[in-house]
């Protein structure tokens, strides 16, 4: 065997003589060969040379190496992937860096070794495009680094389909990826993971669409979630799983029912081979609970259930799983004055309600709360008959009447009709005020409607029955006073709350285009009673017959009986034959509300 150690240390000056080179390589070796023979020896000892080395000790934790140099190398403990299994004794592969480093000591690496021995095994079996298996060694700019025998770039793009929000969670996993690309020059190749896991799935995409079809129970991986769904791996192709399709309930979102890496089995509902897109079920797995919803829930059956969501208009109420129903705003109470639902429930409460109606088509159920309790207004007729005194609280004005609450909940209306028998009103305001008390007559009860009608006037007796008749008959002189000037007449107050019409006709003897060229507001005047009028509940006046004399007076009448058969000059109420009820405020129907 040659001598390794002896021939590093000699060189071709340095040998004199046949018989040191026979000595140093223990055989005879003809003249010319010497030369050739030493510069192969020496050349497996250059720097960059691999070698194979023999582990002989210990150096603190660390290992020397023979190499066949006259002074041996150190191993750090580190170059080896599991170095508690390494031996004395043990062969080992190493680069040599330097013959004689510091202290004298052999400067050697496995680690360079192996990723030279790894670089030209890889490059002898793996070309472009081909897959390979390594482990994640660290993340570094762009990407990681993964040792495949030899470390290689892996970019953070071609990590995953669906690049991860860290690709650090790969650190220390073992992947397989496919080779990008091979750079021989610069010993630099690239992988992707991200290629070979789409080429897989290509394939399996073609065999997957080849042998599902619609109605199919298949199993999943939930991959991704979104607010309006999850995306399911089928095993090559991903299909969407609609939040309106996870459950028959109410979702409020899809990772209340799913997470990521869940395996879930799910119905195909739809499939789109040209895009190749696939729709998901889960909830029609199982029957859906609106099959027999009636037959469960018949009209006015009362059922306990469960506030999930308030809306502005009314709440809904889960029944059980899948069925909820909506209870309207005006369906929460009675007598109560709901401004928002939330006044009445919260989500969460469980409530007791009565179905009202369904609608299957629709998946629609209409629920009541108030009809759990006895109608307050079946009892108010019996309460309030017609003619009963009640007292209560003006709550709201409106310019047909006042609504007075008679008790909490129950509103009645005091139309401006019955505010007065004698008073002319436009607008309840002049006679009430909002939180005014006030004294009331129950006039009708309405129960189907759920209205009241209330009297104030009727608390006194009509006058027009004997008081004004008796008082004011036709052909009387009396005093007033001008209350009102318009242009078909004046208005003049005979005592407080009774008023009589003045026609322009009978102001003068002579045609008056403008009422206040004869009388002004606020004048007290001398007019004579034309006409009492109970039906109309007016009285007609004049003025100019009230200056008359007897004799003119008599000239007049025979003058109108010749005209119109005795009526007095203007109409049969003293000139309000113009058609407009000067007097009194036509009574609109009473229709409740505000």
């Amino acid at each position: 065997m040659v001598n390794k150690t002896l021939i590093a240390e000699l060189s071709v000056e340095d040998i004199e003589a046949e018989s040191m080179l026979e000595a140093a390589f223990g055989t005879a070796v003809a003249g010319g060969d010497y030369e050739e023979l030493l510069q192969d020896n020496i050349a497996d000892f250059s720097s960059g040379s691999i070698l194979t080395g023999k582990i002989i000790g210990m150096a603190g934790d660390d290992f020397l190496v023979d190499v066949g140099l006259k002074s041996e190398g150190i191993l750090d403990k580190n170059e080896f992937d599991n170095p508690a299994d390494v031996e004395i004794g043990d062969a080992v592969d190493v680069l040599l860096e330097t013959v004689e480093g510091e202290g004298g000591m052999v400067a050697i690496s496995k680690r360079k070794a192996d990723r030279i021995r790894g670089w030209e095994k890889l490059i002898s079996e793996k070309d472009e495009g081909d897959s390979i298996e390594g482990k994640v060694m660290r993340k570094i700019k762009g990407g990681l680094l993964v040792d495949i025998g030899v470390p290689v770039f892996l970019p953070a793009s071609q990590v995953d389909i669906r690049r991860p929000p860290d690709i650090g969670i790969y650190i220390g996993k073992t992947i397989e990826a496919q080779i990008l690309k091979i750079d021989t020059e610069r010993r630099n190749i690239v992988i992707s993971r991200r290629k070979l896991i789409e080429d897989r799935r290509a394939v399996m995409r073609k065999q997957l669409l080849e042998k599902i079809s619609v109605g199919d129970i298949v199993e999943g991986t939930v991959k991704n979630i979104a607010d309006f769904g999850a995306f399911v791996d089928l095993g090559g192709i991903d299909g969407l799983l609609h939040i309106t399709d996870m459950s028959w309930g109410r979702v409020n979102h899809p990772s209340d029912v799913v997470k990521i890496d869940d395996k879930i089995e799910v119905k195909i509902l739809n499939i789109d081979f040209e895009k190749e897109k696939i729709a998901l079920g889960l909830k029609q797995k199982d029957s859906s609970p609106w099959e027999d919803i009636e037959a469960k829930y018949p009209p006015n059956t009362r059922v306990n259930g469960t506030v999930t969501n308030i809306m502005s208009y009314g709440a809904f109420v889960k029944l059980e799983d899948g069925v909820e129903g909506l209870v309207h705003i005006s369906e929460m109470s009675w007598t109560k004055r709901i401004n928002h639902p939330s006044e009445v429930v919260s989500i969460g409460e469980e409530v007791d309600v009565v179905v009202l109606e369904i609608d299957q088509n629709k998946q629609e159920i209409s629920l009541g709360m108030k009809q759990t309790e006895v109608n307050p207004w079946e009892l108010v007729a019996e309460k309030y008959p017609p003619g009963t005194i009640v007292e209560g609280k003006v709550r709201n004005l409106a310019s047909y009447g006042a609504f007075v609450e008679i008790e909490p909940g129950i509103d009645g209306l005091l139309h401006v009709s019955d505010l007065s028998w004698t008073k002319k009103i436009s607008h309840p305001n002049e006679m009430l005020k909002k939180g005014d008390d006030t004294k009331c007559v129950v006039l009708e009860v309405d129960q189907q409607k759920q209205r009241v009608a209330l009297g104030l006037k009727q608390l006194e007796e009509d006058p027009w029955d004997q008081a004004i008749p008796s008082a004011y008959q036709p052909g009387m002189i009396v005093h007033g006073k001008v209350t009102k000037i318009t242009n078909f007449g004046v208005f003049v107050e005979l005592e407080d709350d009774l008023e009589g019409l003045l026609h322009i006709s009978e102001l003068a003897d002579h045609k008056v285009e403008n009422p206040q060229d004869v009388v002004q507001q606020g004048q007290d005047v001398e007019v004579k009673i034309l006409r009492v009028d109970l039906d109309d509940r007016k009285i007609g006046l004049s003025l100019k017959r009230a200056q008359w004399t007897s004799d003119q007076e008599a000239a007049a009448e025979r003058k109108e009986g010749k005209a119109g058969g005795g009526a007095p000059q203007g109409g049969g109420m003293g000139g309000l034959g113009d058609g407009h009820d000067h007097l009194g405020t036509d009574k609109i129907t009473f229709g409740g509300g505000e």
